[in-house]
This record gives C-alpha cells, sequence and structure tokens, in this order.
C-alpha cells in the first residue's frame, strides 16, 4: 500500500471541524470555526464559493441519499437546511439550544436523526421538516451517530463514555455498551453490517458484533482521541484520524495496522488535531484544527 498526498486545499481562517461529499461527483463541503459552509471541487483541487453564511460554527455536515439536500448543524443548536433545487436555505430546524454534533439520515424511513449537546436525539421528517420525536439517550452529550446498514439499528456515542444501540422500527433502547474509559467520538458500522467500531477520546478503536453487541477486539490505536473512523466502500479497509495529528489505515477483516500517515513517519501530514475523513474513491480526505483540507491518494495494490 502506497500513500501521495496530491493536493492541500486553503481558504479556511480557522479550524476545520467537519466535511461531506456532495452527490454530485467532484465536489466537496468543509465546515468549521468559520463564517460559512465551503464548496470545494476535487476536480482541480479548488476553492468554488462560501454555500452560505452561519451565526455559529459549523459540527456538522450531512447530505442524504438521493435527497436534495444538505443538512448543516451549528453550536447554537440550530439545523440549516440547503435545498439544491431552490439554490437557497430553508428554514432551519430549531429546537435544540446546546450543539449539533452529528446528524445522520433513515433513507427508508424518510427521517433525520440530530444529536446535540442536550443529551437528546431529535427525530426529523424529510419531507415536512416536522419534529417527530425527541429521543433522551444520555444526561451528557451525543458525540456521534452511525446508522446499520440495513437501517434496522441505530448507535449513538456519548461523552459518558457509553454506546447506546436503539430499534429504529421503534426508537426502543436496545443495548448499552460499556468499555470505553472515556467520552466516545466515533462510530461507524462496516459496509456489511457485521460489526461495530467505535473510536474514544481513550485513543481505542473497539470492534463491537452486531448481534449479540460483545466486544471483538481492542485496538490502542492512537496516543489520542479518535475524532473520525471511516470505511472505505469497496476496499477491506478503514481509516482513522486522530487528535495526535496521524491519519492510520487498517484492515477491516484483520484489523492490522497497514499504514500510518504521519509527520513522523515522512508524510506532509496535518500539523494539528485531525477532525474527520471520508473517502472518494481511492482518495482519503481529511480536515484538520490546521484549517487544511489535504487529499491523500491510495493505491492499495502495492
Amino acid at each position: 500500500m502506497t500513500v501521495e498526498k496530491t493536493a492541500e486545499l486553503t481558504g479556511h481562517g480557522n479550524p476545520i471541524f467537519t466535511l461531506e461529499l456532495s452527490q454530485k461527483p467532484g465536489i466537496l463541503f468543509t465546515g468549521g470555526n468559520d463564517k460559512g459552509l465551503v464548496e470545494w471541487s476535487l476536480k482541480d483541487n479548488s476553492f468554488i464559493k462560501v454555500m452560505f453564511q452561519v451565526a455559529a460554527s459549523i459540527y456538522a455536515v450531512h447530505g442524504p441519499v438521493e435527497l436534495p439536500l444538505l443538512f448543516t448543524g451549528l453550536r447554537n443548536g440550530d439545523v440549516l437546511v440547503f435545498d439544491f433545487m431552490k439554490q437557497q436555505l430553508q428554514p432551519a430546524l430549531k429546537h435544540h439550544q446546546k450543539p449539533i454534533f452529528d446528524i445522520k439520515s433513515v433513507n427508508k424511513k424518510m427521517e433525520l436523526l440530530v444529536a446535540s449537546e442536550d443529551g437528546t436525539v431529535s427525530v426529523w421528517s424529510m419531507e415536512t421538516f416536522e419534529l417527530l420525536h425527541t429521543i433522551k439517550v444520555s444526561k451528557d452529550t451525543i458525540r456521534c451517530i452511525a446508522v446499520s446498514p440495513d437501517e434496522k439499528q441505530v448507535a449513538f456515542g456519548c461523552r459518558n463514555n457509553q454506546i447506546q444501540i436503539y430499534d429504529l422500527e421503534d426508537y426502543s433502547l436496545l443495548k448499552t455498551l460499556n468499555g470505553h474509559t472515556m467520552a466516545v467520538f466515533s462510530l461507524q458500522y462496516a459496509p456489511d453490517g457485521s460489526y461495530l467500531l467505535s473510536g474514544g477520546r481513550d485513543a481505542q478503536v473497539k470492534v463491537w458484533d452486531t448481534v449479540s453487541y460483545n466486544l471483538l477486539h481492542n485496538i490502542p490505536a492512537h496516543l489520542f482521541a479518535v475524532n473520525s473512523i471511516a470505511f472505505h466502500r469497496e476496499q477491506p479497509y478503514f481509516a482513522t484520524g486522530s487528535m495526535d495529528k496521524s491519519i492510520k489505515i487498517w484492515g477491516a477483516d484483520d484489523f492490522k495496522l497497514y499504514k500510518n500517515i504521519s509527520r513522523e513517519k515522512g508524510y506532509a501530514g496535518h500539523q494539528l488535531s485531525i477532525n474527520k475523513l471520508a473517502w472518494n474513491g481511492n482518495q482519503l480526505l481529511s480536515v484538520s484544527d490546521d484549517k487544511k483540507v489535504i487529499v491523500w491518494e491510495v493505491n492499495f495494490g502495492s
């Protein structure tokens, strides 16, 4: 496996907290502690425009599959709704008073899940934008959401070190997973749904079986918090990004470390915390507190 840095996108004036690929190929959105959501071209690695202005930092961006919508969660608790057909913002989803840390959709139910620092997840209709339910998941912050590939279950990662598994049919609590010794910052189901990965502020990545939710493996993955986990769509690998400024690529079947992308290993990588990762084919995209977006070309054949 070889990794080459192919582009560095600069323009953000403050830390970048999140990123989301558009359904339109070659388009990337990034948000952070800036005044707006930024659109980039990955075809020529250039800045396109600021999509819209924001009143508070952006912590979460989500574009549901096959819907012309982009949801943006802000530090002030608002969720902004951008309609690509109308090319404008729609009325914001206003419910939470505290920061929004993650947004995910349940496409077969046309529902949107919004996780907040207030310990609740709000459930919205993606057709009418009405608030349908509020789930009290924790007494403290909910940092991340992962929806299982079959959309039958959802996992919430909490600041109290727990992972809460809910049934997406009726939003009943199925299981509480204890294992992390610090807050859970990242969650991802394997593409085939056979296991759930969790990354914590304790620098550990844990592998949970999705039938029993027993702990299968513990990976001492990083030196500091694991902020992001991203599975490759075709290849049997996943990447982790950390507060320790490194990106690591692991085998999704053997959980072995295959690549450590860091300055210590000679890569011109990020100089501060890596906050979010995404795969665009064999390109791995990373955003950081250092205000940069980096594009890495990963060749799995060597």
